[in-house]
């Protein structure tokens, strides 16, 4: 339910009467996407042509905390409203999998899951249709490609990939086969970002000018440590070396596998956990997100919030950051994230006549006109929006997407121009340099026409 309340002046002006005369009324904004990916030389890929009707198969890769209770626990609940059956779970440690199947078939009636060591042998399956990737970084890439590539349709869990070569790759797959990719960013299926994007599209802020976003937080322990490093976390326990994926190999480290995101092999910290979900909506309000023409980004760990948990390793990754992308439009946007203070301005668009403050979930927006336009624009308010941001709204948009067989809310297309900004960005902090970037070519260079090319694997010491 979306309700709009207007200010005016009691006596607008002449242009701004006829202007408020002459505007077009506007459909209530639904939670889809507002831009349209063309894709091109699709081949058809293997595995079942899925009708309204039928009932979708999902596996499931990664049972951790993520993936076991948002995934597995919610898509439980909603299994029924969804029409989904769960089929089949994997994960490097057993007492995972064992614990993911025991929750799926709790009072479920009829319900048979099979475990899995290894997600090949799961995606060797034919009867299951889709799979929830939820697994660390470095194994996003390969078991995305490897399950698009088998037929099956994917929502992974943010980011797209743990390096810029490996996310194109991803892309290339979505395209070639044609199977529904979502990324795990559900603050892209909330109303607010979407009707940031009618609005703006409909020319009612003006040119794009800067964008601002946040996602801070804040702990005694230190971000990411309240995971507990369990007992159980042995060499023996868990298979050490699938784990890793394409990470060199390395001693096994109990603390490495529970809290990776604080480590550079398994993630870009801040900028592959927090920064994601201000960046993705932030990106698809524009209506036509683009990539990135230059990334520069500054990150700071000066309160050393690890001495917080007695014990704990120090974390590579910085504990507060700022991200700042141009686009080719002329945008500025500006991504702000940590985990040592909480308290942060709100979300805002300006353009050049007016701006748009939106609401942290995405349920409400002000759209302010500059003092200059004020005759010409009118305030306006769009409260009450739905849906907000919500695990079970971003799943539903996914499993809706398969069987109408159009692209969701957080597509390849918007999540790839968004994993350009996080790869470049980690580069920026890391090799203290700004990066240029050249869509049509892939390439990066330094503002003095330098190629340097994307770190990966191996690249650096902690990579």
């Amino acid at each position: 339910m979306e309700t709009k309340s207007i200010s005016a002046s009691a006596t607008p002006a002449t242009r701004r009467e006829f202007l408020k005369k002459s505007a077009v009324a506007t459909a209530a904004v639904a939670a889809t996407p507002l831009f349209k990916s063309t894709v091109y030389g699709q081949a058809p890929a293997t595995g079942k042509v899925i009708g309204a009707n039928d009932r979708i198969v999902i596996g499931y890769i990664g049972v951790g905390n993520q993936g076991l209770n948002i995934h597995v626990n919610l898509l439980k609940k909603s299994a029924g409203g969804n029409n989904i059956a769960q089929a089949a779970v994997c994960d490097v440690w057993p007492k995972r999998v064992d614990t993911a199947k025991a929750l799926i078939e709790k009072d479920n009636a009829g319900a048979k899951v099979d475990t899995y060591a290894e997600y090949q042998k799961l995606l060797e399956r034919k009867d299951i249709d889709a799979v929830v990737v939820a697994t660390h970084d470095p194994n996003h890439a390969p078991a995305v490609i490897a399950a698009l590539e088998s037929g099956k349709h994917v929502y992974c869990e943010k980011p797209v990939s743990r390096y810029l070569e490996e996310g194109f790759a991803v892309h290339d797959a979505v395209k070639k086969t044609g199977k529904i990719l979502q990324i795990g960013s559900q603050g892209c299926s909330a109303a607010g970002w979407h009707k940031a994007a009618e609005l703006i599209q409909a020319g009612k802020i003006g040119q794009l000018v800067w964008a601002q976003g946040y996602y801070c937080r804040n702990s005694k322990e230190g971000e990411w440590n309240k995971t507990p490093v369990e007992k159980e976390m042995t060499a023996e326990a868990i298979n050490w070396d699938k784990w890793l994926g394409p990470v060199s190999k390395r001693p096994f480290n109990p603390e490495h596998y529970a809290r990776w995101r604080k480590f550079y092999p398994y993630c870009a910290g801040l900028l592959g956990d927090l920064v994601p979900h201000r960046l993705l909506p932030l990106m698809l309000a524009t209506g036509k997100p683009e990539f990135p023409a230059r990334v520069v980004c500054v990150g700071t760990k000066s309160v050393h919030s690890d001495k917080g948990t007695p014990g704990s390793l120090e974390r590579d990754s910085s504990e507060h950051l700022q991200v700042l992308a141009e686009f080719p439009n002329g945008l500025l946007m500006t991504i702000t994230a940590g985990g040592v203070a909480a308290r942060t301005p709100g979300f805002a668009i300006y353009g050049h006549q007016a701006s748009l403050d939106i609401g942290t979930s995405g349920e409400r927006i002000k759209l302010v006109p500059e003092r200059e336009f004020a005759d010409e624009i009118e305030d306006e308010s769009f409260d009450g929006l739905k849906p907000i941001e919500d695990f079970d709204v971003h799943h539903k948009n996914w499993i809706d997407s398969i069987r109408a067989n159009k692209q969701p809310n957080c597509n390849i297309d918007l999540a790839m121009r968004a994993q350009a900004v996080i790869s470049l960005a980690e580069m920026s902090e890391r090799l203290k340099i700004a990066c240029l970037f050249d869509e049509k070519t892939r390439k990066i260079t330094t503002d003095d026409g330098k190629e340097v090319k994307p770190i990966s694997y191996g690249t650096l010491p902690l990579s």
